[in-house]
């Protein structure tokens, strides 16, 4: 049975709920990455953050990156998957959410995150396409 553990990446980096999306957008620069998670500062986390939320809901609405707050970008209750979860309940999130990256949790810490191009190279093709397909269309 294929887990999140074994086809995460590991060491995901948090943005702070109070950093700026300026520094957020340095920090994925950084580590060459399009998406980090946003951890409160009870380092729970709180969402996450994409270079797509940059583009469309701070430069896009003539925000201000500097003073824009990570935090101020997260909405609801942060979509996850468990380590220990299989790559069916991974499969079923990813196209229930609509999300093409989830953070790894195990308990309450952050371990890794699973992207959309990790679940392609780890599952058999004909799941990778349903994936693709479901993420794909509204």
């Amino acid at each position: 049975m294929t887990t999140a553990r074994d086809i995460m990446t590991e060491g995901a980096e948090c943005v702070g709920e109070r950093e700026s999306v300026l520094d957020a957008a340095r920090k994925m620069t950084e580590l060459g990455v399009g998406a980090l998670p946003i951890c409160g500062t009870d380092d729970k986390l709180k969402g996450v953050l994409t270079d797509r939320d940059i583009v469309v809901k701070v430069l896009g609405k003539g925000k201000d990156p500097a003073g824009t707050t990570a935090g101020e970008l997260s909405q609801g209750e942060a979509v996850t998957i468990g380590a220990d979860d299989d790559a069916g309940e991974i499969l079923r999130t990813m196209t229930a959410h609509k999300v093409r990256r989830l953070p790894v949790i195990d308990g309450h810490r952050l371990v890794g995150m699973v992207s959309q191009a990790d679940v392609a190279r780890a599952l058999p093709d004909p799941q990778v396409g349903d994936l693709l397909q479901a993420l794909s269309t509204d």
